[in-house]
This record gives structure tokens, sequence and C-alpha cells, in this order.
């Protein structure tokens, strides 16, 4: 007699959110502290507190590096989504769904985030002047001064003192968030809130608006939901999340070596003013192109999940 093994049902999505939360909270200790301590090792203890308490300067930017491949992208992100597959009893290729991307989809996703950076550098430009009432300009003052401080540690970051530095910045930047960050948000709490409420769509946006949160940056709120979202139906569309990590790490990719790239010409590696020289109904194609890849990419990976 034959007897089949019926898969093991998943636990309650929202314990599986609790758990990513505590899986979170602890694999981030236990990174920062193994961060802290090469970091020690390599640069000395000074540094090493320096970069913990959040104090980034030119002389510690290669220990923070570190701190953050390790304690952010790695030990917040990466670690607690396999930890939830693991603690499901499940392989980590199905349960996020890392079968072989295809070569069309995989070619979309890239045409997808090239098109749209007009659109996302309108919207960006938008967020930018966003001003509030009169009786919450302090808060208004005090969100100033976080951005400021966070742009003042993104330029640090990002700027090049050679080629290593480069490749370096590639890695910590845009390889390892693409990885950690979406296994994080579409692997682990897009697919547990689409269990919760069968309703994808509320799932993305839920999941594009704590991913857009958590990076504590008010004047990029809304461009960064977006491009939360539009990994999040990469992943929905596909039931892969090769293309979401392909999105996102083009997405920064593009910062570090148009960073790159800027400082090689001598330019200045911040300026707000004005838009890069779209006329207005450029922003408005770059649109509705955007919109359309979408609708291509949705009806060919829905063709290729039916074929198998």
């Amino acid at each position: 007699m034959n007897f089949v093994t019926p898969n093991k049902e998943e636990i309650n999505p929202f314990l599986q959110l609790l758990l990513l939360l505590f899986y979170a909270i602890l694999s981030a200790i236990i990174f920062i502290l193994l961060a802290s301590e090469i970091i020690g090792a390599l640069y000395g203890s000074d540094i090493a507190g320096e970069v913990v308490s959040g104090k980034i300067t030119d002389a510690n930017i290669s220990a923070f590096k570190i701190f953050q491949a390790l304690g952010t992208s790695i030990g917040l992100m990466a670690v607690p989504a396999i930890a939830l597959a693991l603690t499901e009893g499940k392989k980590i290729n199905r349960f996020y769904g890392f079968g072989k991307p295809r070569i069309l989809l995989l070619f979309l996703a890239l045409l997808i985030m090239i098109v749209s950076m007009p659109f996302m550098e309108w919207v960006n430009l938008w967020n930018q002047k966003m001003v509030l009432p009169d009786f919450l300009k302090g808060i208004e003052r005090w969100m100033k001064e976080k951005e400021d401080a966070t742009m003042d540690a993104t330029i640090k970051l990002i700027t090049v003192r050679s080629n290593l530095d480069f490749v370096a910045n590639l890695i910590v930047i845009a390889v390892l968030p693409a990885i950690g960050e979406e296994l994080m948000f579409r692997g682990g709490v897009q697919r547990s809130l689409n269990r919760a409420f069968n309703n994808p769509h509320l799932a993305i946006w839920i999941s594009a608006i704590i991913f857009s949160a958590i990076h504590l940056q008010f004047y990029g709120f809304v461009p960064r939901m977006l491009l939360g979202a539009g990994f999040g139906y990469l992943y929905y569309y596909s039931g892969s999340i090769w293309y979401a990590m392909l999105a996102h790490f083009i997405n920064n990719a593009y910062a570090v070596c148009a960073a790159f790239y800027m400082q090689k010409h001598h330019l200045p590696l911040y300026k707000a003013d004005e838009p890069i020289g779209f006329p207005w109904y450029g922003y408005l194609i770059s649109a509705i192109i955007t919109i359309a890849l979408f609708k291509f990419f949705k009806d060919n990976a829905t063709r290729e999940r039916k074929l198998g």
C-alpha cells in the first residue's frame, strides 16, 4: 500500500508575522554584536563604539559598511526570513519562490526599472516639497533634521575613494539589500499578509508602506512606497522572488553607479532643486509605459505559471 504524506499546513499568518518580528530582533542583536567584534578587531574599539552608536564619519565609513552589511541586510532582514521558512519546515527555494527565472521576465523587470526612472524622479521631487500645517511645524523641523542627517550619512556611504570602494558599495548598497529586504518584505511580510487577508493587493501595499516607513526617510516616503509596491507586484504576478530582487538591485545599483560617475566628473552628489531635464509630458509618458510594461509582465508571467 502506498502512503502519501500531506504537506504540513503553515501556522497562522499573524503568528508568522510575530515570529518574523521576534527573529528580526534576536538576529539583529546577534549580528550587531558580531559586527562590533569584527570592527573592533579590525579598527579598534573606539571605531566600533562610534558605528554602533550611529556616529558616521569619513574615518569610520569602512567599518560602517561592515556594520550595515552584517547588522542590517543579513541580521535584520535575511536571517529572520530564512528562519521563518525553516520554522515552517519548508525548503527556502519553495517557500519564497526561487524557481528558475525566465529571460523574458528578467528583461521586462529591467525595462520596468529603467522606464519608470523619470516618473519616480518626479514623485521624489514632489515628496521633497512636502509642507506640513503650521501646528505641525515642530514635527516638520524634526523630520527635516532627520532627513538631513540621513542624507549626510548616505553621501558618506556612497562616496568612492578607490575602485575597491565601488565594488564594496555595490555589494553593501545593492546586492545585500536586494536579497535581504526582498526576503523580509516580499517573501516574509507580504506573503504572510496575503495569507491573512486573502487579498494580494492589500498585502502588497501594506508591505510597501512598512518597507518605506522602516527606512525613516520622510521626504522619500512616497517614491520608496511605490518602489516597494512595484517589487511586490513583480513577486505576486510571477510567484518568483528573483524578479523583485533584480528590480531592487537595479534601483540601488543605479544610485551607486550614478554616484561613481558624478564623482569621476566632479559633479555634486546631491542636488534637489530641479528635475534632470524632462518636460512634464516626459514624466507622464514614463508612467504610462511603466503601467503597460507591468501589464505585459503580468500577462507573460501568468502564461508561464499556467505552463508550469
